[in-house]
């Protein structure tokens, strides 16, 4: 049974339109009269879907075409029931956040997601287990599946403290920087890691990957969690963890972007404007990744933790700029 990639791609679209409109919506009542919705429930709507509806949906659509192309003959119903399961999931979270707001049925619904994602990483590893073990894609892959179920520690944490009123403002800021961490620079971006040495090794002839990048990165992963939270009484020898893998992570970063920005010199199968966007992502995902090192000098972490939209501001560059664009 084939994986109908066009098709699930434009729901996928789909989704991103509306998360757009959404968007609009919440800016709109910022500068304009609009009674009839409450900003905070559309806020919750927008962020949720544009994390159920849009990245996962696609990510799960791109990384079963990633298997379809290596793995042909593997059956894809269990992925087709799960990526169904995930946008009625995702849609179900816009309806009821938007109405609702956090409640019994759009936390039922975020629950059921990450049960969806739990079942997807259950089959996609077994799936991956039948590729080469040299794949180079592969550890980006399970490393990013893994973090997505570890993200919903911060999750499920959240719901207790809306739904028990246990609110305390450093567990509540640091359980939702948890959740945002180990999605975006976990399961986001390694995902799209292993979606784009794939297609390095795949369009770009002269490309050589080294193995030391996904070391690197995955070595940082969890120590830059607390890049987040540095406004908290941290010890010093935890600080210069964090500030070893700011670092690690640029560096990281550097080699795979002098090898694959030397890649696009050479005869590639790219066409311009193609090269172009990955050029774009590229200068993006560095300009991110500088921000964060910035982020470990105290006065500057203090100025953009205590300025609202300095934080919003950093998110949707990496949402919008490095990942909706690579997507």
């Amino acid at each position: 049974m084939t994986f109908d990639i066009k098709y699930w791609l434009k729901l996928s679209l789909s989704s991103l339109l509306i998360v757009s409109l959404l968007g609009v919506l919440m800016r709109y009542k910022i500068g304009f009269d609009f009674p009839h919705f409450d900003q905070k429930n559309i806020q919750h709507a927008h962020s949720h879907f544009a994390f159920a509806g849009w990245v996962t949906q696609i990510l799960f659509v791109l990384m079963i075409h990633f298997l379809q192309n290596k793995l042909p003959t593997i059956h894809f119903k269990q992925y087709k029931i799960i990526v169904a399961a995930n946008l009625i999931c995702a849609y179900a979270m816009l309806i009821s956040f938007f109405i609702s707001g956090y409640s019994a049925f759009s936390i039922t619904f975020s629950t059921l997601s990450i049960v969806i994602s739990c079942f997807f990483a259950y089959f996609f590893f077994k799936d991956l287990k039948k590729l080469d073990a040299n794949n180079p894609s592969k550890p980006w892959f399970k490393a990013a599946l893994w973090f997505n179920i570890f993200s919903s520690l911060g999750t499920f944490y959240l719901a207790y403290i809306m739904m028990s009123k246990n609110f305390h403002e450093n567990t509540y800021l640091a359980a939702i920087y948890f959740y945002l961490h180990f999605q975006y620079n976990g399961f986001f971006i390694f995902a799209c890691m292993g979606l784009a040495i794939n297609e390095a090794i795949r369009l770009l002839p002269a490309y050589k990957y080294h193995k030391i990048i996904f070391q690197l990165f995955f070595a940082a992963a969890i120590p830059a969690y607390f890049l987040s939270i540095l406004w908290a009484s941290i010890p010093i020898w935890l600080y210069i963890i964090i500030v070893i893998a700011a670092f690690v992570q640029v560096i990281a970063w550097f080699i795979f972007f002098w090898d694959f920005f030397r890649s696009l010199s050479d005869k590639t199968h790219l066409g311009g404007l193609v090269r172009y966007l990955y050029l774009f992502v590229c200068i993006a995902f560095s300009v991110k990744l500088l921000l964060q090192l910035g982020s470990t000098i105290p006065i500057i972490s203090k100025m953009a933790f205590g300025f609202r939209p300095i934080i919003i501001a950093y998110l949707h560059l990496v949402l919008l700029a490095v990942i909706s664009v690579f997507l």
